[in-house]
């Protein structure tokens, strides 16, 4: 197959850290990295600059904030914005997002008769919450909003559609009657950056010695944003159960959010100041180090669509135990790489247990890391190209449906000018 020429189309992107970002971000190294020329089309972090980075072929556009963490959205789209994506001739475009970016995507695909792959990155009916604020019949209406929307954006303009596990597959297949074909392509990782012979150590040290932790604590990290849909109560209750055992397990939370202020006051009135700490945002790149000085990773969430951050985890050697729900099913295993759990008290147990079994948290920790090593950058662009080819495809068949009816339609006229001659014929 040719290089080709791909546009990613998305509302965030870094110096924005979220999953969507790293998980675009990732893609685009993934790609290049098997040859092919990638542009990314996002939105700014302000309301009027347009720039273009030539040398790493990113576009962004103006953005205006909604209010909800550091997202934008935008409904410009001038002409110089459209010429110059115009002038790289793009063999395909993947919209990232159903919003800003993705209506310009599917606008502009429809206009430039491109192939169209989307991936559905979020769980919305998940997160109707924050418009409905909790109540009962807003957030029904939310949910059907969501629904339409999902619905008619994946199935009335994708020429192939991407959800990153089968959680997502089985919610577009049962609540939403999704009948068109669906690639389930997890999100691949940049492992090595993770990888333990890759660590400063003495950057690992400080960072430790800043969080304030002894040799001998036995650190459970989780790292997100600070928001009810990720379940920081939880984690906060397994703490309170595990501080009246006296044991030296820490928490680490890293991440900012809306709600982060409430979950330090939550502890705080818990008296949990010496068992969670709050690290707050981090910068991207130190991110493995704070993965390499804890023992393992927790996730209480039940609103991912696949949880990029136990990936990481696993790169980085760390078992990962998480609340149990469909999105973590691909990566984790339980008793192999990891352990799932239904209650507070049960996770507070497998805590205590594996801080007490060293030996079976090293055999855990093992197969994390081989489990991570198959979320590599190739595997995950390899994939991806797949599903372009059937994209492009599926297009080219559509392209072809006006030409074939025009052939039938005119072989009809033929067939019937010519019943029409002999039977005019018969008559002399």
């Amino acid at each position: 197959m040719k290089k080709l020429k791909i546009g990613l189309f998305t509302d965030t992107y870094p110096p924005y850290i979220n999953g969507v970002s790293t998980s675009i971000e990732t893609l685009k190294k993934a790609l290049e990295e098997l040859g092919h020329t990638v542009y990314v089309v996002a939105i700014g972090q302000d309301a009027i600059t347009y720039n273009y980075d030539e040398k790493n072929k990113i576009l962004k556009v103006p953005g205006i904030p909604i209010g909800l963490y550091d997202y934008r959205i935008t409904s410009i789209y001038p002409i110089k914005i459209i010429n110059k994506v115009k002038s790289w001739d793009l063999d395909i475009i993947h919209s990232h997002t159903e919003f800003s970016m993705g209506i310009f995507a599917r606008l502009f695909a429809k206009q430039c008769n491109i192939p169209l792959v989307h991936t559905y990155h979020t769980m919305y009916k998940d997160y109707t919450y924050y418009i409905s604020r909790n109540h009962k019949f807003f957030d029904l209406g939310c949910k059907k909003a969501v629904e339409y929307l999902s619905k008619f954006y994946c199935d009335n303009t994708a020429d192939a559609l991407i959800v990153p596990t089968t959680k997502t597959y089985h919610l577009f297949r049962e609540e939403y009657h999704y009948n068109k074909d669906i690639y389930i392509v997890p999100t691949g990782i940049d492992a090595k950056r993770f990888y333990k012979e890759n660590i400063d150590k003495e950057k690992k040290e400080h960072i430790r010695k800043k969080l304030g932790y002894k040799k001998n604590d036995f650190v459970v990290i989780f790292i997100g944003r600070m928001a009810q849909e990720k379940n920081i109560e939880f984690i906060i209750e397994i703490a309170s159960i595990l501080k009246k055992k006296k044991t030296n397990i820490k928490f680490l939370l890293v991440g900012d959010g809306p709600d982060k202020e409430k979950y330090q006051n939550i502890s705080k009135k818990k008296n949990l100041e010496e068992n969670i700490t709050f690290a707050g945002r981090i910068p991207w790149e130190e991110t493995p180090l704070y993965y390499h000085n804890a023992n393992l990773f927790i996730s209480c969430s039940k609103t991912e669509t696949q949880g990029l951050t136990v990936i990481e985890a696993m790169a980085s050697s760390l078992p990962s135990i998480c609340i149990n729900d469909p999105a973590f099913n691909m990566a984790v295993i339980n008793d192999l790489n990891g352990k799932f759990f239904e209650t507070a008290e049960e996770a507070a147990q497998i805590i205590e247990e594996l801080q007490k079994d060293k030996k079976q948290l090293n055999v855990l920790a093992k197969q994390a890391t081989l489990i991570g090593n198959k979320y590599s950058l190739h595997e995950f662009g390899n994939n991806i190209i797949e599903v372009y080819k059937t994209a492009i495809k599926n297009h080219d068949n559509k392209k072809d449906i006006p030409s074939i009816i025009m052939r039938i339609i005119k072989r009809k006229k033929e067939k019937k000018d010519e019943r029409r001659k002999n039977k005019s014929d018969y008559s002399k």
